[in-house]
């Protein structure tokens, strides 16, 4: 009886399990239940280790502005809340011991208090006051993001360009964003400083300086130890200075000398008087920044002292330099992308796929993987830069598909398939190389409907080219228009070697819709290097010797390409 209740108990457990994750996927999926004159906005939530996912938030657009339920958010965000009339009391645990944040409608300061007694409260200043709409609170998007942000000291952004907020909850991270960083006040700097009694005579000490920049000023934290003293501020004069004075204090003068190369603050000079007070002078940058207001606070908890240093987010600016950052970061993109350190070989054929045998049992597998490995080894010995990528090192069988794919997540720049002819008549000789593109005549087409019939040997052939119809065809070559140029130029770079002296008879640049081109993103082409019906073509092909000279024949075409197709991209980037 005690097994079976314990059995009963178990499947009680499982069956709550998956109606709390039902439950939750189905929060996650649908969409909130809009009424006249909403809207929605993605939310896309990231709490790190692959981790996340993206739910649709209530909003409601005044005009050019987009107000977002605050109900909503919280929501979304995985907050409790709990109303009352006109105020929205949210509670958060993304980190400890976790905090509860009041929003009350018509208020520009929002109330946040530590469930740790030892922490201080903190009121968050909002540019503009929540409106109450049919019993919800709604704000600007931009200010529901800076309330967030400081609160949670997490960053939330929203996006004007794809209309969505992002929450990266993973890690506490200020970046230096406009829009995200609000002007945090706490209720002890609404009042005047009072007297500090001072513990049996003990001096404070100064111990370190830490100043933090943030997009819409900075934080500078004097550490301090012993026992706590009166501070007085002086606003900024003309010249940018403030000094920060804190009787009964001391500290070394040295240490706490300061100098920054970025930011509001420019340097920090202490001054330590005889009568036992310590002075820092602090120089702002008011060229640069519009400083607004210079305010001062005590952190009992951690026995610092803390000066904020507000200045107008030059919105503007960091926009331009983050437009910088981004064309710095594509033109060195372009560098890389028009480099051609990367080709991709591949010798047709191989396994159970044969290709074209000759009259004297020569394998065309076996004389393209010659070819393609020499053509390798000239490419390595002469550019050392530029990496070689097989579609196959050895005889095994790799479908056609395949090949394109291996070209384009191995990031080829290039891309050269090599292949023997073969004819029902026995005198057709000579070197071919094609391109993608629809069959100018029969010649073309019977060759490609060669180099196709191999898919016949794949298991899956019927499902992988299922859409290789003439008109496929067509919009696969329309959709390498951007590559036709350059391999028409490696077609015909390839050709104007004489590797073969005793065969110099060159048919041509062709192009026919040979699958094996058909996926490759890249210049792209197919070498013919010789007709193994033909008897005599057959003994040179064959000719260990020979499919060397074929492959440095072949190197010298792509040597040529390479030189021409650098060279007017250099010329094309310094215009």
């Amino acid at each position: 009886m005690p097994h079976l209740l314990l059995r009963l108990r178990s499947r009680l457990v499982s069956l709550m399990l998956m109606t709390l994750l039902l439950l939750s996927f189905g929060t996650l999926s649908a969409e909130p239940l809009l009424q006249p004159g909403q809207t929605s906005v993605p939310l896309v939530v990231t709490m790190g280790n692959d981790q996340g996912y993206t739910i649709k938030v209530l909003a409601l657009r005044k005009g050019n502005t987009l107000m977002i339920d605050l109900e909503s958010m919280a929501r979304a965000m995985r907050m409790s809340f709990r109303k009352e009339l006109g105020t929205l009391v949210v509670e958060e645990s993304f980190g400890v011991p976790g905090s509860i944040c009041t929003i009350t409608a018509g208020n520009n300061f929002v109330r946040v208090v530590s469930r740790d007694p030892e922490l201080p409260e903190r009121i968050i200043q909002m540019q503009s006051a929540p409106s109450l709409r049919q019993a919800r609170i709604y704000l600007p998007v931009t200010q529901v993001c800076r309330l967030l942000t400081v609160w949670l000291d997490r960053e939330v952004v929203y996006d004007y360009s794809s209309d969505q907020i992002s929450a990266l909850l993973r890690r506490k991270s200020f970046r230096q964003l406009s829009g995200t960083i609000g002007v945090l006040r706490n209720e002890e700097q609404f009042a005047a400083p009072g007297p500090v009694t001072d513990a049996e005579g003990e001096k404070t000490v100064i111990t370190g300086i830490d100043v933090e920049n943030r997009a819409n000023g900075a934080i500078v934290s004097f550490s301090a130890s012993g026992a706590p003293t009166q501070a007085s501020l002086l606003d900024p004069n003309p010249d940018g200075y403030v000094y920060f004075s804190l009787e009964k204090a001391t500290g070394d003068i040295n240490a706490l000398s300061r100098i920054y190369s970025r930011g509001v603050i420019r340097t920090i000079t202490p001054k330590q008087f005889d009568g036992g007070g310590l002075q820092f002078a602090i120089a702002l940058d008011n060229r640069s920044f519009a400083i607004n207001s210079v305010e001062f606070q005590r952190d009992k908890k951690s026995n610092s002292y803390l000066l904020f240093v507000r200045s107008d987010a030059d919105v503007e600016e960091i926009r331009r330099k983050e437009k910088e950052q981004q064309i710095a970061q594509v033109i060195s993109n372009d560098v890389e992308k028009w480099k051609l350190n990367t080709i991709v070989l591949d010798a047709g054929h191989g396994g159970k796929d044969p290709g074209a045998i000759g009259g004297s049992g020569t394998r065309e597998k076996d004389v393209v993987l010659n070819i393609v490995h020499d053509l390798g080894a000239f490419i390595s010995q002469k550019w050392p830069d530029v990496r070689v990528i097989y579609t196959r090192r050895d005889d095994s069988f790799i479908p056609l598909h395949k090949r394109g794919k291996i070209a384009n997540q191995s990031g080829g720049k290039l891309f050269i398939s090599v292949h023997c002819n073969a004819s029902l008549n026995r005198k057709a000789r000579g070197s071919e190389v094609y391109i993608l593109g629809p069959h100018k005549n029969k010649a073309a087409l019977d060759v490609a409907m060669f180099e196709n019939s191999v898919i016949r040997q794949e298991a899956d052939y019927t499902l992988e080219y299922k859409g290789f119809t003439e008109e496929h065809l067509i919009m696969s070559s329309m959709a390498q228009s951007a590559f036709a140029k350059q391999s028409t130029f490696l077609a015909q770079d390839i050709l104007k070697p004489d590797y073969r002296q005793s065969s110099n008879n060159s048919r041509g640049v062709r192009q026919a819709g040979f699958m094996v081109l058909w996926t490759p993103s890249m210049p792209s082409a197919l070498v013919e290097v010789g007709y193994l019906s033909n008897p005599e073509e057959e003994q040179i092909l064959r000719d260990r010797s020979e499919q060397a000279k074929i492959a440095y024949g072949i190197f010298q075409g792509v040597q040529a390409y390479r030189k021409n197709y650098e060279t007017s991209n250099m010329a094309a980037m310094e215009r």
